[in-house]
């Protein structure tokens, strides 16, 4: 059993996340005790670490949410939502290659500037 810091430090998140968690619906917290303090499970250790890791992977919180809720399901709805988020990233990987290609060739352009004072970088930001 872990009270909430003892959980925060095994988890090597903050409190403050843990009881973000919480509030968001991702970890149950327990009932607080007449005396005392809240008792974490082990079972809150793991939701945790499992929040962590597929934050990690690029899953929001909202999918992470569906994930949680998709673990007591079959493999394949778990699979569809993975599947959406490789197709998302694959995206964001051309547009983040298609950026580096536009940013060689306006640092490209500006190293063979012969003015100092038309810069190629700047004037393809202009409107």
């Amino acid at each position: 059993m872990y009270t909430i810091s003892k959980l925060a430090k095994e988890a090597n998140v903050g409190v403050e996340t843990i009881r973000f968690y919480e509030r968001k619906g991702l970890l149950e917290q327990p009932i607080k005790p007449i005396q005392g303090y809240r008792q974490y499970t082990e079972q809150a250790l793991s939701r945790v670490l499992f929040i962590k890791r597929a934050q990690y992977l690029g899953f929001t919180l909202a999918e992470i949410s569906s994930l949680l809720i998709l673990s007591a399901s079959n493999c394949e709805d778990v699979q569809q939502l993975a599947e959406q988020k490789l197709a998302v990233i694959e995206d964001k990987l051309r547009d983040l290659l298609n950026l580096k290609e536009s940013l060689v060739s306006l640092v490209s352009d500006c190293k063979n500037n012969p003015s100092d004072k038309d810069c190629p970088i700047i004037q393809s930001l202009q409107p």
